[in-house]
């Protein structure tokens, strides 16, 4: 009996709405698609503007050339005071040259949540950076690992290369794969009210590489 009334609702509702719509509706795309007006320059300007918004949000960022990016990483875990750390497993080498007293663990094969909590920070790339927002986002491509990496440990180093950092959201949108797991990650996360675990490491650092 009860099968029977839904179909009956079921039935009605249907005759409410009327044939399905096989044309397609048009959506207005009114939005910005890209950087105009006094944001809209050169690239050294996109990158300025995401430097900017960077530390607007109190992320540590600091500009390093290609080959001082070893020593960079290597400054940043010194000040951390780390001694070991994770990195996804397809890390460049190159990126972790200049380590001395510091152990990185491959996350090959993959850690449990305990060796994640035990570490003291990771060491990521990204996918594509925002100047707008000052956002970072991963999909777990090259050099940035799995999602945990960047959710677990308390400290996120991440390396952003210049070419990697569009003007809008719009543009990072289709430089993206939609079929990815994506972490879109603006600043580091607020402390939680009840003094309980944040959502993501308390320290996030960037360091962006001028190509």
């Amino acid at each position: 009996m009860r099968d029977v009334a839904r179909d009956e609702v079921l039935r009605r509702v249907r005759g409410a709405l009327g044939a399905p719509r096989r044309t397609p509706v048009p959506v207005p795309r009114g939005y910005l698609t890209r950087l105009t007006g006094p944001d809209a320059a050169t690239r050294a300007d996109v990158v300025a503007l995401f430097t900017e918004r960077v530390a607007a949000l109190g992320v540590a960022v600091r500009h390093v050339g290609g080959d001082e990016l070893a020593t960079a990483v290597a400054a940043v875990l010194w000040g951390w005071e780390a001694e070991r750390i994770v990195v996804p497993s397809d890390l460049p080498f190159g990126w972790l040259a200049e380590l001395d007293g510091v152990r990185a663990l491959a996350d090959s094969p993959v850690l449990d949540v305990p060796a994640l909590v035990a570490v003291d920070g990771t060491v990521t790339g990204c996918a594509v950076a925002v100047a707008q927002t000052g956002t970072v986002v991963l999909d777990g491509g090259r050099a940035q690992g799995r999602r945990a990496l960047t959710l677990v440990p308390d400290r996120h180093l991440c390396v952003v290369h210049a070419d990697q950092i569009v003007g809008a959201v719009p543009e990072a949108v289709r430089r993206l794969d939609a079929t990815l797991p994506q972490t879109w990650i603006t600043g580091p996360p607020p402390a939680p009210p009840s003094g309980g675990p944040a959502h993501g490491p308390r320290t996030l650092e960037m360091l962006v590489v001028d190509d």
